[in-house]
């Protein structure tokens, strides 16, 4: 059973993905900001991660430039859920490496979740 991490502070949000990700199988925990979605991370080595960018005590390309200098971390699927459009971006979460950036408000939960199926079949 694949594993998810999600790393965001919208508890709504986060609850949303949890349970449509586990109705179709997964193995799903969160986090509601950086540094305990780090330390979830690092416990439970999942298979993808979606994570948000704009968060509470570590943010979310913090996050993954501490991700990415672990030896787990460095090929570790990361796709970014996000608001802020792309030109708010911070540059180095595209030279960090993503697998994919969405947009919240353009995406369902299904179609997330068709992404995530994508991703981790590659």
């Amino acid at each position: 059973m694949p594993k998810i991490a999600i790393i965001e502070d919208d508890q709504a949000i986060s609850q949303m993905y949890r349970f449509k990700f586990e109705a179709e199988g997964y193995d799903v925990q969160t986090a509601e900001n950086g540094q305990l979605g780090f330390e979830l991370i690092e416990s439970m080595k999942p298979d993808i991660i979606l994570l948000d960018l704009m968060m509470p005590v570590m943010s979310g390309d913090q996050l993954l430039e501490k991700l990415r200098a672990t030896p787990f971390g460095k090929t570790l699927k990361v796709i970014i859920l996000t608001n802020v459009g792309e030109q708010e971006i911070p540059p180095k979460v595209k030279e960090l490496g993503v697998d994919a950036i969405i947009l919240k408000a353009d995406m369902t939960p299904r179609q997330v979740a068709e992404l995530v199926k994508k991703q981790l079949a590659v």
